[in-house]
């Protein structure tokens, strides 16, 4: 749907930007993908985000929901729409101090979070980078850099509070209205605009910090060796790999230990240097804060084009090694990234949330880059799907159907359509092709 603005509700008044305006420029993009909207929105409370939706309902406009802009399908922004930039919601607030729960609005970047929290002793498990937003992550899914000891962000979030596309504001948590909870932990961009989120952080200051860098052989031993060592690992080691190729395939491992003891960051991370030739290795001691710095803060231009999509595996199998390392070394290649998973983020019932994905160990994405991104993506990935199992919705630029089946499968997905249809029978929200 596209359209021209029409009468714009009193609510939203100074709160509309508009192509004339000089804010427009920083404000029309998401991190992947240049926008040209009619308008952007900056609401600054739930009765303003049901405003946006009026507007866009009445004038005809297509709506994009946008809380940091680092979604990789570039749904956070669109060419002729609305967009409903909730930038201005990021507060963070402590609840209850003796039982870890934080209120977080959906329009707070990752390193606001972890900068209000950090006085307190508190952290929560998020992305990787300071820049992204709050509501993509605590609506899809949340693989951060303490996964294995924290679980995925959904795993800890308590009540949700909701715009629905018919513009009611509601609260959802497990005493009322549970199923909006379950879709909203996992498959939240489909059903409602999440305004804010209670959510059970966890006891973190000091976290260990390793980085390494070792070679990778053609047949992708260096690999499963690694998958070897994640399998027996403490919970409180959790790691990301990403495949390299210069003079020599190399894998630059960043792991992260969820302890400030020497000797136990230690030990959990001197199992990774048996995995192949360490070509570089350091470690220290460093605030959580430092994983996500307000360094990382920037606004978003369509500064990193790309192609991407992902897949979960369970086994690293010498085949599945193999295809990857083929994958990252072809005379096109893609950059493959590895991210460990077990520990806490099997614990959940795959049923409990929208999030089903409780049996994998390894979170795997594989990118491309302009020019030839999505042909490369097209001819690298078919040799790595046949051995993953599932896939994580937040790291796929191109959602369709196979998309939809593999990150919500069976009786997941089954559920989640009827859910979304349910909260949103005309699709307003619908980016995503549900079937």
């Amino acid at each position: 749907m596209t359209g021209t603005l029409g009468t714009v509700p009193a609510e939203l008044a100074g709160k509309l930007v508009t192509p004339d305006d000089r804010r427009y420029r920083l404000l029309r993009s998401t991190y992947t993908t240049v926008g040209h909207p009619t308008a952007v929105v900056l609401p600054q409370s739930a009765d303003d985000v049901a405003a946006a939706l009026r507007l866009a309902r009445e004038a005809g406009l297509r709506v994009a929901v946008r809380s940091g802009g680092h979604g990789l399908s570039g749904s956070g922004t669109n060419n002729g729409g609305l967009v409903i930039d909730l930038s201005a919601l990021h507060r963070v607030d402590v609840l209850d101090r003796s039982s870890r729960l934080v209120r977080v609005e959906a329009g707070a970047r990752w390193a606001q979070v972890a900068q209000a929290l950090a006085p307190h002793g508190l952290a929560i498990s998020s992305g990787d980078h300071g820049n992204v937003g709050v509501g993509g992550i605590a609506t899809g899914g949340g693989v951060g850099w303490l996964v294995r000891q924290y679980g995925l962000t959904v795993d800890h979030i308590r009540a949700v509070e909701v715009v629905l596309p018919d513009g009611t504001a509601v609260r959802a948590d497990a005493a009322t209205d549970p199923d909006l909870l379950w879709v909203m932990r996992g498959a939240g961009a489909g059903a409602g605009i999440a305004v804010a989120f209670e959510i059970e952080a966890t006891e973190l200051r000091d976290v260990g910090l390793a980085q390494l860098a070792v070679a990778v052989d053609p047949a992708g031993e260096t690999l499963r060796r690694w998958a070897a060592v994640m399998a027996q690992a403490p919970r409180e080691l959790s790691t990301a790999v990403t495949l390299s190729r210069q003079d020599v395939t190399t894998a630059f491992i960043t792991a992260v230990v969820a302890t400030d003891s020497p000797a136990f960051i230690r030990d959990a991370v001197e199992p990774l240097l048996g995995i192949g030739d360490a070509l570089a290795v350091q470690a220290h001691v460093v605030p959580y804060t430092e994983l996500v710095p307000s360094a990382h803060l920037h606004a978003n231009s369509g500064q990193m084009p790309s192609s991407t999509t992902n897949g979960l595996l369970t086994d690293m199998t010498p085949d599945a090694a193999r295809a990857l390392v083929a994958a990252s070394t072809a005379p096109d290649p893609v950059l493959i990234q590895l991210r460990s998973l077990g520990g806490a983020s099997h614990d959940p019932d795959p049923s409990s949330m929208a999030f089903a994905h409780r049996h994998q160990n390894t979170l795997v994405v594989a990118s491309a880059f302009p020019p030839n991104d999505r042909a490369t993506i097209a001819d690298a990935w078919p040799s790595i799907v046949p051995y993953t199992d599932g896939a994580y919705v937040n790291f796929e630029s191109a959602p369709d159907k196979d998309t939809f089946a593999r990150a919500y499968p069976g009786p997941t997905g089954t559920r989640v359509t009827d859910l979304w249809n349910r909260y949103d029978p005309d699709g307003v929200l619908r980016s995503r092709p549900p079937a």
